[in-house]
């Protein structure tokens, strides 16, 4: 949570706060246009359809879905959507129009080094390892949260995309709490020796 505080004010804000509410992965956002968005719907939804990948393609046949779009997501892509129309106004006549949602000041597409730089100045300012800490990461910390949460492995994996549930598994999921604990307090009252009978 200090990042989605830090990252509040920021340029960032918004790419940070899909990343990390959706699970989307980094080359997908910077492809994301505002014709892949339904903010007013109900629910409001995002396409994950389009990567920077070649050829626009995502990583895999199952990353292409359309998701409910958390309500703090909701509120950033529109605060976004207003300081991108006064950056747009600024540029003027330099302003390229690609649709993108995340772009530089002049419209054109962010590679990943731009968001690589942008992520580390808000990962430093949450007081996280900047080294340590990618966009890569939020994907990450998406599932581990669902899986926290009690957020079936097999739904998470739909939701993020991926085919079965082994790569979300062994690749994203990191628990942050135990729990795999059912095993061990059977065997404690099984063979717990101050246990009465």
């Amino acid at each position: 949570m200090q990042l989605l505080a830090a990252a509040e004010g920021t340029s960032m804000n918004a790419y940070i706060v899909l990343a990390l509410l959706i699970g989307a992965r980094t080359e997908a956002l910077r492809a994301l246009t505002w014709d892949r968005l339904d903010l007013e719907g109900d629910p409001p939804t995002i396409q994950v359809w389009r990567s920077v990948r070649r050829d626009g393609q995502m990583k895999t046949a199952r990353s292409r879905r359309t998701l409910e779009l958390p309500n703090r997501c909701v509120e950033a892509l529109r605060d976004h959507k207003a300081e991108q129309l006064k950056m747009r106004r600024k540029a003027g006549d330099s302003w390229v129009e690609l649709g993108l949602v995340f772009c530089t000041r002049q419209g054109s597409a962010l590679d990943a080094a731009n968001v690589r730089r942008s992520f580390r100045l808000v990962a430093s300012d949450a007081g996280l390892d900047p080294k340590e800490w990618t966009p890569r990461e939020l994907r990450h910390s998406f599932v581990s949260l669902l899986s926290s949460s009690g957020v079936p492995i097999e739904e998470i994996a739909h939701v993020v995309g991926h085919g079965s549930t082994s790569v979300t598994e062994r690749v994203y999921r990191k628990e942050l709490r135990p729990v795999i604990t059912r095993g061990a307090r059977a065997i404690n009252q099984l063979f717990d020796r101050d246990a009465k009978p």
